[in-house]
């Protein structure tokens, strides 16, 4: 008897009915407990001079578009790359505002471009736990009858057990990776947020 799979497969189960069911009915896929914000606001993390006139530029500026990469890359301390705003901007030598809005302007598109791929990414990873879901539940009603039969196929049995641990496993695996990668798109709002503000106070 293999129930002590059986058992695990049905807390997966479990798990998934709270995954599968999202908090928001506009997106269906969205398997975070954060509400989810397709973009990033530019009013909410720049309150500094307009960068119309910029969004387009500011990559035809190979030191600006070196540091937007540092700076953005979340492997870079936020401190570090506080750091480095800060010192880009006061060895400007032309015109610092506009050097400051040329990086915030790299930084908002970038940093809203990587957002937007892991949450398109996380919607992904949840279609494919609804998938998960249906197919361990399925492979667990096909292993209780199987196993209730008056003379089971053990060679069958085993097979089926060891597929749908398997199956049950990578359930889990996955769902604790959305847990974690959940918390980025507020990681990635917090640190843009954090960089407007210091290329602000470098312009004040």
């Amino acid at each position: 008897m293999r129930w002590p799979i059986i058992t695990g497969a049905l807390l997966a189960l479990a798990a998934s009915s709270q995954l599968c069911h999202a908090a928001d009915p506009r997106y269906p896929d969205w398997p975070c407990a954060q509400a989810k914000v397709p973009e990033i606001s530019l009013a909410a993390v720049w309150a500094g001079p307009p960068i119309d006139d910029v969004q387009n530029k500011w990559k035809d500026d190979p030191k600006v578009s070196a540091l937007v990469t540092k700076v953005a890359a979340r492997r870079t301390p936020l401190e570090e790359a506080e750091k480095d705003v800060k010192d880009f901007l006061a060895n400007s030598a032309g015109d610092k505002v506009m050097a400051g809005k040329l990086v915030f302007a790299g930084l908002f598109e970038t940093l809203n471009a990587e957002r937007s791929s892991v949450m398109n990414g996380l919607e992904r990873v949840m279609r494919k736990q609804r998938d998960a879901a249906d197919k361990i539940r399925s492979d667990t009603i096909n292993l209780q009858n199987m196993q209730s039969s008056s003379s089971p196929d053990q060679a069958k049995v085993d097979e089926l057990s060891n597929q749908l641990l398997w199956e049950t496993r990578i359930f889990e695996d996955r769902r604790r990776v959305v847990k974690y990668v959940c918390e980025v798109p507020t990681t990635i709002d917090q640190r843009l947020f954090a960089l407007g503000r210091e290329i602000q106070q470098e312009l004040e």
